[in-house]
């Protein structure tokens, strides 16, 4: 779609039907941040070097790995916040005050609210930004980054529609080029027992991997109740969770955790999905217009396939893992743990540090003169898997893999995206919906 078309998706919501569909803030990047000063650092930092990091984004995780990256390494200073709350902003300042006053007080002149907050804040001399808006304005955040010469934590999902993760994608064959590290927040590919077990699944443990299933299946999330006093756009911004245009739904903003596993054990992306899903529980205006329930049949290359389930309802049973199934046996993994099943049987019994610190020791390492590492592709293509899923079953129809990295739909936040803007709301009706 084209610029106008994207404000015109504010305005009439026919886009959030096509595949439809911040906390954080702020869009309208691009040229602005791309004149950062000639001093971005974004060259190698001796062992010994302060790391100064921007967050952009400061709610809960926002805030939550900026904490983790002081935990990770001595030398980080949380140096600037953007969001486009000041309460957002305040609350952050007082939690990371708190956690390390000489590491984490940020100065009121380096905080930048308003949806140019990361603008000014890119413009800023920094090595390290932390990228932890709602998903939507993910992309243009990156790509931001990236044109300003910062190495990037950037949280997962990398985007909520197939134009962002072009963008996201265009941008990552740029920080290639220029030397950045980039490490995603998908914390499961820098924990000690998935990556012990997938060492082991390489080495033929479980014999070739030819299926796989994937859970996120749970009770419920936190929910803002809209304010009569706030705008439209406020009020999708603070429940961000329940619009597409901002988290991608549950499947793209949750589960695709288990679905970058999947990938990551397949060492491939699906070729094609194919999709149910709906909403039967959260039906309140105040759950937005996603679903709280999806089940994809995953094609991967070679015959091989997954089943992805994802639910979010209240007084359901809970399940949170992969299972992958091979030719002599079959692996199971969650958070903390990993056992094979066949003629090699093993379990995971060691140490379980947080994969949340060690994703931030991964960037700091790499950034410190380790072997570089730049995973923003690798999330933007998990991330489009699971927009497959949802587009899939928003629309009622299969969808390709070439047809899903192809697709028109953009909802990326438009350049003039404003507090009297009017997002609209409608739910998905498969058959209704527009083909993919």
């Amino acid at each position: 779609m084209t610029a106008p078309s994207r404000r015109g998706f504010l305005r009439s919501g026919a886009a959030m039907l096509a595949g439809s569909a911040a906390l954080g803030s702020i869009s309208g990047l691009g040229a602005t941040a791309a004149s950062a000063p000639a001093s971005a650092r974004g060259a190698r930092a001796r062992r010994d070097d302060e790391l100064a990091v921007g967050v952009i984004g400061c709610g809960g995780r926002g805030t939550g790995a900026a904490t983790d990256a002081l935990r990770a390494d001595p030398s980080v200073r949380i140096a600037a916040l953007a969001d486009a709350f000041p309460d957002r902003i305040e609350r952050a300042r007082t939690a990371l005050a708190e956690h390390d006053a000489s590491r984490a007080t940020v100065d009121a002149s380096r905080c930048f609210t308003g949806f140019d907050a990361a603008t000014k804040l890119l413009a800023l001399d920094l090595d390290v930004v932390i990228l932890a808006t709602p998903p939507g304005f993910r992309p243009g955040h990156f790509s931001a980054a990236v044109d300003a010469g910062r190495h990037v934590f950037l949280e997962k999902p990398a985007a909520v529609c197939p134009a962002g993760v072009r963008q996201v994608i265009d941008a990552s064959r740029r920080a290639d080029e220029k030397g950045l590290c980039v490490v995603a927040g998908t914390q499961r590919r820098h924990q000690k027992s998935y990556l012990e077990a997938m060492r082991r699944l390489r080495d033929g443990a479980i014999g070739r991997p030819v299926a796989a299933r994937s859970f996120w299946n749970m009770g419920d999330l936190w929910v803002v109740a809209p304010d009569p006093a706030r705008s439209d756009v406020e009020n999708q911004l603070r429940n961000w969770l329940y619009h597409t245009w901002l988290s991608g739904d549950h499947i793209v903003e949750q589960h695709v955790h288990n679905i970058d596993v999947v990938n990551w054990a397949f060492d491939a992306h699906p070729i094609r999905a194919c999709a149910v899903g709906g909403r039967q529980s959260r039906t309140d205006p105040k759950y937005g217009h996603v679903y709280d329930h999806f089940a994809v049949d995953f094609e991967y290359p070679d015959g091989r396939f997954a089943l992805s389930m994802a639910r979010q309802q209240k007084g359901t049973t809970e399940r949170v893992e992969e299972i992958i199934h091979g030719a002599d046996g079959m692996m199971r993994l969650s958070p903390g743990e990993a056992e094979v099943r066949g003629s090699r049987p093993w379990r995971y019994d060691g140490p379980n540090p947080s994969p949340f610190v060690a994703e931030h020791a991964a960037l700091f390492d790499a950034i410190r003169g380790g072997t570089r590492v730049n995973e923003s592709r690798t999330i933007a293509e998990s991330t489009l898997s699971a927009i497959m899923g949802r587009i899939a079953a928003y629309t009622g129809q299969d969808l390709t893999w070439d047809q899903a990295m192809s697709h028109e739909l953009d909802m990326r936040p438009p350049a003039d995206l404003s507090f009297s803007s009017r997002p609209q709301d409608p739910v998905a009706i498969p058959g209704r919906a527009a083909k993919a």
